[in-house]
């Protein structure tokens, strides 16, 4: 007889996806998410190349369709354990990390304003902070608060379970474990910047005014830490002179041999808001090559008409002009092949697309390639989807996604 539940682990739009695919055909889901709340990256992203629309109305139907349908069981802050058994009878354990609020909660933030601590804010990659109990994000589903425990300083304050009228935290809260009997799993744990700390030549971290891609999403998002407004992290001041730096740490026989395959488009997109915000802004790319093909060719020339300097050449050293901290960039035109040794008010550093599981392996035999990306069939009844199997926009990794959950479902069917 077919085992007709499937486990789909990871929260971002490949695993919304397999859930609500698996779930819409009858299949019982259990959507697993390690964070507090679903959308993963892609709920951090402000727009979408290359329409450069915002990712959260899609999100907002996905999560609509995980509300109506009583098939999905999504269970946030929990982690899988162990996976045993074989393709269409898999026995998993699931570790369920304490949130301290309870279903009671209806987000009115009451407790924020009482709580005296402060933790550096995750979400906005420590850009801002929060309080230690807080709501993840403003579009966050669930739509409910959570306590940072590694903060809180727990019952000796208790400041936020005295000021909430429904009840809603619960302080004694503790980890707890869930046995769970599926077919098939789905892999969906998504995909981690490359860490800057791995870049030597690059400050290892310490350039203040060297952010990553996703940092500057943030930056421009609305919802995000300035409201908006790109600004340099060290003292707010509006950059007028940025450089975008392709492949940091990407396309590299020293760090990832992979290649990313959105950042150059996410490039051109970042130097969109730059322009939007500051028209006389002098902007520069370096690169390797510029990867905008077929349909986005159109975008790639779109954004050239803004007058960018592009040097062809990856940047031997990125530092820091103590006294300003200004950003100091180190490289050689390979088409001039001129040294040059310039200085920028905010270096975007497009750090690559590392799969989750280069980090965090899935906890069965699985195969992976050289840089933590699963090979596909090496456990029948187990499947990666989205960026654990190969980096990809989102598009592609929703198409990768429904192409897993159906081999999800034959599994079971098969078991």
């Amino acid at each position: 007889m077919a085992n007709k539940s499937i486990l789909v682990v990871g929260g971002g739009i490949s695993g919304i996806t397999a859930a609500v695919e698996a779930a819409e055909v009858g299949y019982e889901v259990f959507l697993v998410e390690k964070n507090p709340y679903l959308g993963g990256k892609v709920s951090q992203i402000n727009e979408y190349f290359p329409k450069l629309c915002p990712p959260n109305c899609g999100l907002e139907i996905n999560f609509q369709r995980i509300k109506k349908n009583p098939k999905i069981r999504v269970i946030t802050m929990a982690e899988v354990e162990s996976i045993s058994g074989q393709e269409g009878n898999f026995n998993v354990s699931v570790k369920v990390n304490p949130r301290y609020v309870t279903d009671g909660c209806t987000g009115c933030g009451k407790c924020t304003e009482v709580c005296p601590v402060e933790r550096a804010d995750d979400f906005n990659f420590g850009l801002s902070k929060t309080k230690a109990v807080y709501l993840p994000q403003p579009f966050a589903y669930p739509m409910k608060y959570v306590i940072d425990s590694a903060a809180c300083s727990g019952a000796s304050c208790g400041k936020c379970a005295e000021v909430c009228e429904y009840k809603a935290i619960d302080l004694t809260m503790s980890a707890k474990t869930m046995q769970l009997n599926v077919g098939a799993v789905v892999w969906a744990t998504g995909w981690d910047s490359y860490p800057v700390e791995k870049l030597a030549n690059y400050g290892s971290g310490t350039v203040t005014n060297a952010i990553s891609n996703l940092m500057m999403e943030r930056l421009a998002a609305l919802t995000g830490p300035t409201g908006g407004k790109i600004v340099r992290p060290s003292d707010g001041k509006e950059p007028q002179n940025i450089a975008f730096v392709q492949c940091a740490g990407s396309r590299d026989e020293n760090h990832q041999k992979a290649c990313s395959s959105v950042c150059c488009m996410a490039t051109l997109k970042q130097i969109s808001y730059v322009k939007k915000q500051y028209p006389d802004a002098k902007v520069t790319i370096y690169y390797m090559d510029i990867r905008a093909m077929g349909k986005h060719e159109d975008f790639y020339n779109k954004i050239k008409e803004y007058d960018i300097t592009m040097i062809k050449g990856k940047p031997s050293e990125i530092k820091e002009d103590p006294a300003t901290k200004d950003v100091i960039v180190l490289a050689e035109n390979q088409i001039t092949q001129e040294i040059t040794e310039l200085k920028y008010d905010l270096v975007v550093l497009a750090t690559g697309m590392a799969p989750a599981t280069a980090a965090a392996k899935v906890p069965a035999e699985v195969a992976y390639d050289v840089d933590g990306f699963v090979l596909s069939g090496s456990v029948p009844g187990i499947y990666a989807a989205g960026c654990v199997a190969k980096p990809g926009d989102v598009a592609s990794s929703v198409q990768g996604a429904t192409a897993a959950v159906l081999k999800a479902i034959q599994s079971s069917v098969r078991g």
